[in-house]
């Protein structure tokens, strides 16, 4: 991998500050530093927001404060000592959210495809979280202002279950359970091409994407350790219905596996780029199933929600060919 996370932040403490430090290998020489950050870093920042942190000195090349057009050099390192955030105005909003359970302390949503899980720096509404902080009095602050309650997320083009946190006992139970793999998520995809057995495990580890830093890929270098398990569901010649079920919970796990073992999902905007035949808009990806201990009464739940209505046509539609 060209860049890596030499130190992985994680969730910071309330008095400390996430460090990120890379080192610049060789084919991103001359690249210019504002640039090279914004492709390198996980969080969902904008190439004119490192362009302050680097004006605020909060990077540092090598020891010492650059400019934003400042080119990078093989070697150099590079450490970003994230900025306290600054006060932000999440506002609740009135958006309609389809709840499957509900108490004191947790909620869970069915979340639909194309609506963003919370909010981030110049993009601050039509998120989960803020219709979260609408219909809820009060949610979690572990994850900070602009992620209250949110325990784990799925991507943007994901439809499906999604539990939060309504205070802070049961935001640690619950992240003690994921980070466990004691959460039980299993998804529904419709892949390309004909899947040829009827279930097995893809135990492949994920890392960035070398050449595309927006992209995760199956390598070796700089990766965490990524299990997914499958089940056929229904097999249509160019195309098969699986149910997936989550062991970890890397980013874009089920996408990059699926692509790994040569049936990428159809709708991937990202990882089914050239694959011809059957489309739709946004990957055909839903959290079908969640299950969980709830974290105050111990009680075991598990709740399934159905097939968006876009799937569903799209299965139907193939059906009647």
């Amino acid at each position: 991998m060209s860049k890596h996370l030499q130190h992985d932040a994680g969730q910071a403490d309330s008095e400390e500050r996430e460090v990120f430090i890379w080192t610049v290998q060789a084919e991103h020489a001359k690249e210019r530093i504002d640039k090279y950050i914004t492709d390198s870093i996980e969080e969902d920042v904008s190439r004119s927001q490192v362009q302050l942190w680097i004006r605020d000195r909060a990077i540092q090349v090598n020891g010492q404060a650059v400019k934003p057009n400042y080119k990078v050099l093989e070697g150099d390192m590079i450490e970003l000592k994230m900025p306290d955030p600054a006060p932000v105005d999440i506002i609740a909003e009135p958006i309609p959210l389809d709840i499957y359970y509900e108490d004191a302390d947790v909620v869970v949503i069915n979340k639909p495809r194309g609506m963003v899980v919370h909010p981030a720096p110049g993009h601050t509404s039509g998120t989960v979280v803020n219709a979260l902080m609408y219909h809820c009095k009060d949610l979690s602050g572990i994850n900070g202002e602009l992620r209250p309650g949110i325990v784990h997320r799925i991507d943007k083009d994901t439809s499906g279950l999604l539990m939060a946190a309504k205070n802070d006992r049961a935001h640690v139970h619950l992240a003690a359970q994921l980070k466990e793999h004691s959460v039980m998520r299993k998804y529904m995809a419709l892949v390309h091409g004909n899947v040829p057995h009827d279930q097995g495990t893809i135990d492949a580890p994920i890392g960035r994407d070398s050449y595309d830093r927006k992209m995760y890929t199956v390598t070796e270098r700089n990766s965490k350790h990524a299990v997914t398990h499958f089940k056929v569901q229904e097999r249509f010649g160019d195309a098969t219905l699986v149910e997936l079920q989550l062991e970890t919970g890397r980013t874009h796990q089920i996408r990059v596996h699926m692509k790994f073992i040569g049936h990428p999902l159809v709708g991937d905007p990202m990882y089914s780029r050239g694959t011809r035949g059957l489309s739709m808009d946004g990957q055909a990806l839903h959290a079908a199933t969640l299950g969980f201990v709830h974290p105050i009464s111990g009680e075991t739940l598990e709740f399934s929600a159905p097939l968006p209505e876009d799937m569903e046509l799209l299965l139907q539609s193939i059906r009647n060919r």
